[in-house]
């Protein structure tokens, strides 16, 4: 969809839900942030002090058609700039969030520029497919896809996603994930296809995936005495071509306990394994691995705490 043809999808909608005699809710919010940074190093021409600011505004709309049936807009726009001392180095203006949404107790189907994320992993996360999360960020934020969005609920234990996500080279990929919850824990298994030709990045990793190729995905998730969880995703392209890997294979376990001490003190860990190899014939002839581990927070400031 053109930015033309986005704009007027977001301004009919607007205009259907403004001009409703049912009841509706107007709202006007925002995000706020800046950070600076000190340092006795700089680089040749820069300040020892770089500031960062933004701000989020986002307008919502939304409209009650029924009981038990909601249709909603929401619009947001980013604003960021970066200093080096008074001097302006970056800046950025772009859109942020714009969608329209319909949704009923069973279903919700969602158009427009949307965050689309999913699994439990918290920091090395495998299945950060469409998303660019970092919990080390406290503003949460992330870059969003242009896609419809779609999600069933056919019991309270079960939910169906699909969707469909259009790239910047105006290429559509689809894909699915299906997730249910028992009371051994919560399961999800995903899968998505992408058609484009040319290399992309996948993922908050360095993986270069050489052209078309297939994603698949299993998670999960139990919360107890002690929380667990699990990711792992292969990603496979038939380009035997490329000169690097044309297969990946992440794995990600994590687990997280409280310790009760004054108002609890969350010990978590973290670890993942990435396998690139180049197949033929789905056959590995060359490998290469890396893994990752956190511990959060660092151990020694919690064990003074806990001695304390």
């Amino acid at each position: 969809m053109s930015s033309k043809m986005k704009a007027v999808v977001f301004v009919c909608a607007w205009i259907i839900l403004s001009a409703s005699v049912r009841t509706q809710t107007l709202s006007a919010k925002g995000q706020l942030w800046g950070s600076t940074i000190f340092g006795d190093d700089p680089a040749e021409g820069r300040s020892s002090v770089e500031t960062a600011m933004g701000y989020i505004p986002t307008l919502s709309l939304a409209r009650e058609l029924s009981s038990d049936r909601l249709l909603d807009v929401e619009w947001a726009y980013r604003f960021s700039r970066s200093y080096s001392g008074e001097t302006l180095v970056a800046s950025g203006e772009n859109p942020y969030r714009g969608w329209v949404r319909y949704s009923t107790p069973r279903m919700e189907a969602r158009l427009g520029l949307q965050k689309i994320a999913f699994g439990p992993a918290q920091f090395l996360r495998p299945t950060s497919w469409f998303d660019t999360i970092d919990l080390r960020d406290p503003t949460g934020q992330t870059d969003g896809v242009d896609a419809f969005r779609l999600r069933l609920f056919p019991s309270g234990s079960a939910a169906l996603w699909g969707w469909a996500i259009k790239s910047e080279l105006d290429t559509l990929s689809y894909g699915g994930r299906a997730e249910l919850s028992l009371a051994s824990g919560d399961w999800g298994i995903t899968y998505h296809g992408d058609p484009s030709v040319s290399p992309q990045q996948v993922g908050l990793f360095p993986i270069i995936m050489p052209g078309p190729h297939n994603r698949f995905a299993l998670d999960y998730r139990y919360d107890g005495f002690i929380g667990f969880w699990f990711e792992g995703a292969a990603l496979v392209s038939d380009n035997a071509d490329f000169r690097g890997f044309n297969g990946y294979i992440l794995a990600s376990v994590g687990g997280d306990f409280t310790v009760p001490v004054g108002n609890g003190v969350l010990l978590m860990t973290e670890t993942m394994t990435i396998r690139g190899a180049s197949l033929e014939h789905w056959e590995p002839s060359d490998t290469d691995d890396q893994t990752y581990t956190i511990l959060f927070p660092p151990v020694w400031p919690v064990l003074e705490t806990c001695l304390t």
